[in-house]
């Protein structure tokens, strides 16, 4: 059954080519270490909400831009399995991040629908 890994962050307005940039070394990476899909987007219609929403969850500060991108899997352990592989491999420890880890949230989701 497919796996996915959910992301968000908030990333400056400026820095929208680097994070371009960035998402696409990664995703190079995701596929060579066997994801099926990457996707990544830059906030364009991210209503602020009453309870609770997306900027908030990333403590997007004035000037940022929340993105959200997720990796398509096979299945959970080919996913498991990539990840023990990607924080070994030496082109991670060069990966510059343009935006805020300490607010990134992430999660892994087993797919219950695809319509």
């Amino acid at each position: 059954m497919a796996y996915i890994d959910g992301v968000m962050t908030p990333t400056k307005e400026g820095d929208r080519d680097a994070f371009i940039a960035a998402a696409r070394k990664m995703a190079a990476l995701f596929r060579e270490y066997g994801a099926t899909r990457v996707a990544d987007g830059w906030g364009s219609d991210v209503p602020d909400g009453k309870q609770t929403d997306m900027k908030r969850a990333v403590a997007a500060e004035p000037g940022e831009v929340v993105t959200f991108g997720w990796v398509e899997w096979p299945d959970k352990p080919t996913r498991d399995t990539a990840w023990a592989k990607l924080m070994a491999d030496e082109r991670m420890k060069d990966m510059q991040m343009p935006f805020d880890g300490r607010r990134m949230i992430f999660g892994g989701f087993e797919l219950v629908s695809d319509a």
